[in-house]
């Protein structure tokens, strides 16, 4: 069993800056990726940003190039998400995911809300 833990959404207003932890916990033996994902209301879930295990990789949704950053501590098996530039539109649900051979995990889940 994987526990995936996040934290550090909030309601911040336009134009400023969020940092997401997700600390994963329990039978890890290989991570493949470690990533992010949002679901505003009304809206799919979407992919907000993925790294690979040793982070030589990353890949990002278009509308958060050049604002976001992912990290990870591969000691610490945590993903970190740095949020600049924050739009009202960056207004989701965001979901921490691990996968793990073929099983993907995903985190409760933390609100993030951009508003003047």
């Amino acid at each position: 069993q994987v526990q995936l833990v996040e934290s550090g959404g909030g309601l911040v207003q336009p134009g400023g800056s969020l940092r997401l932890s997700c600390a994963a916990s329990g039978s890890i033996f290989s991570i493949n990726t470690m990533g992010w994902y949002r679901q505003a209301p009304g809206k799919e879930r979407d992919l907000v940003a993925v790294i690979t295990n040793r982070g030589s990789n990353t890949n990002y949704a278009e509308s958060v190039k050049g604002r976001f950053t992912i990290s990870r501590d591969g000691a610490r098996n945590t993903v970190y998400l740095q949020m600049n530039s924050l739009k009202p539109e960056d207004t989701a649900v965001y979901y921490c995911t691990v996968a793990l051979g073929s099983l993907t995990y995903w985190g409760q889940g933390t609100q993030v809300t951009v508003s003047s």
